[in-house]
């Protein structure tokens, strides 16, 4: 069974970072495209960074040059570098593989960029 855990959210003045990480028990992360989501109270979950088995990284066009996706195959984690937040990247953070069928979904962490 796949476990999916997220931390390092917290809240942060505008401008501020966070490092996101997200920490996978099971098996077959190695092959598996790994992507970050947000949800924003109201909205739809959305998806923010990819990053292939090989490290190609992609990135929603309102966090390109802000964000940075990586991974650690041997640690079995995937890292969201946040920096220069706004107010507008407030949202519950997710990971999960980038499949047709997604492996259970974790709790997520809370991100809230506030003054």
């Amino acid at each position: 069974q796949v476990r999916l855990v997220e931390s390092g959210g917290g809240l942060v003045h505008p401008g501020g970072s966070l490092r996101l990480s997200c920490l996978m028990s099971g098996s077959f992360f190695s092959s598996n495209t790994m992507n970050w989501y947000r949800q924003a109270p109201g909205n739809q979950r959305e998806l923010v960074a990819s990053i292939t088995n090989g490290g190609r990284a992609d990135y929603v066009d309102s966090v390109k040059g802000r964000f940075t996706i990586s991974r650690d195959n041997v640690r079995k984690t995937v890292y969201l570098q946040m920096n220069n937040l706004k107010t507008e990247d407030t949202a519950v953070y997710y990971c999960n593989r980038g499949a047709t069928t997604p492996w259970p979904w974790g709790q997520g962490t809370q991100v809230t960029v506030s003054s």
